[in-house]
């Protein structure tokens, strides 16, 4: 579908869809250089945030080249095993995202609740292994989803009603019966989204009961400010996905601009959220910055 009925409107997104996305290309590298380049910055916090980084520029790139390029052409198409294609990734990136933020809330828990034995808890090993398994968990929901999709068959209309490949579009368009397919894609979804939700639930249940329980204002605002960051990228990602994959969808436009906000906005928020809350990488981001300038 287009993303207007005007096609002189087309060409001033297309500008805007794309200083989005080199802005979101920008802002995620610099994150991964500067964790990488910095000393100060090894730590479980920051390796998970340059995989979270990474991801973003994934995500990112799965769906805006595509969306660039139809805003420059008339015919706006793509290929089955492309659009199965593009699915995957989504689900993917997205679902890596998820667990990953799912284990960083935990990381938080043990730096705050426990800041004495947050080294030991948090060891290398564990954060290496947390972040393998966060891959091989999205890549085996992504498959098993995409798997059941293959072998649809599709009728004459084959008008995708959205701007990007997504499934609940797709099903419509099949003369198979997508029932089965329905119920997976909606039980995996939530296996998923529960799955790594309630972990980061129960986490920031024992954070807030030990910050409130921080008898001075000056602590329980230090405590507090080291999990903002990421409280802040979990309810916009998780706000906007619940919004897009678990409510059923009315075929509003509402609906398709969530998508947008879900695939487009949201990687470019992260590393803004990040370096601009977090204390150390604010100070990294600086000190890098301060060592090519006088290079």
């Amino acid at each position: 579908m287009r993303l207007s009925d005007d096609p002189h409107i087309e060409y001033p997104l297309f500008v805007l869809f794309l200083v989005i996305y080199l802005l979101t290309l920008m802002g995620n590298l610099m994150l991964l250089l500067v964790i990488r380049a910095d000393s100060h910055l090894h730590m479980p916090m920051c390796f998970f945030l340059s995989n979270l980084s990474f991801l973003d520029l994934c995500f990112s790139s799965v769906t805006l080249p595509k969306l660039l390029e139809d805003l420059l052409s008339e015919e706006k198409t793509i290929s089955v095993e492309g659009c199965l294609a593009q699915v995957f990734f989504v689900f993917f990136s997205s679902g890596t995202e998820a667990c990953l933020l799912s284990v960083m809330a935990y990381d938080r828990y043990a730096a705050i609740c426990h800041p004495l034995l947050c080294g030991q808890v948090m060891s290398n090993q564990l954060c290496v292994r947390l972040v393998l398994v966060s891959w091989a968990l999205a890549s085996l929901n992504a498959f098993i989803i995409v798997l059941l999709s293959i072998n649809l068959d599709f009728c004459d209309s084959r008008t995708i009603h959205h701007y990007t490949c997504e499934l609940s579009a797709l099903f419509p368009l099949s003369c198979s019966d997508t029932s089965i397919n329905y119920n997976i894609l909606l039980i995996c979804s939530l296996l998923h989204g529960l799955g790594t939700f309630l972990p980061m639930f129960f986490s920031y249940s024992r954070i807030i009961s030990t910050i409130l329980n921080i008898s001075s204002t000056t602590g329980r605002s230090k405590a507090f400010s080291t999990c903002s960051s990421h409280l802040i990228a979990v309810i916009l990602f998780f706000g906007s996905g619940f919004l897009c994959y678990l409510l059923p969808p009315s075929g509003s436009s509402m609906d398709l601009l969530l998508s947008l906000q879900y695939s487009v906005v949201t990687p470019i928020l992260n590393p803004l959220i990040h370096s601009l809350k977090n204390k150390e990488a604010k100070a990294a981001v600086k000190r890098t910055l301060e060592k090519y300038l006088i290079f």
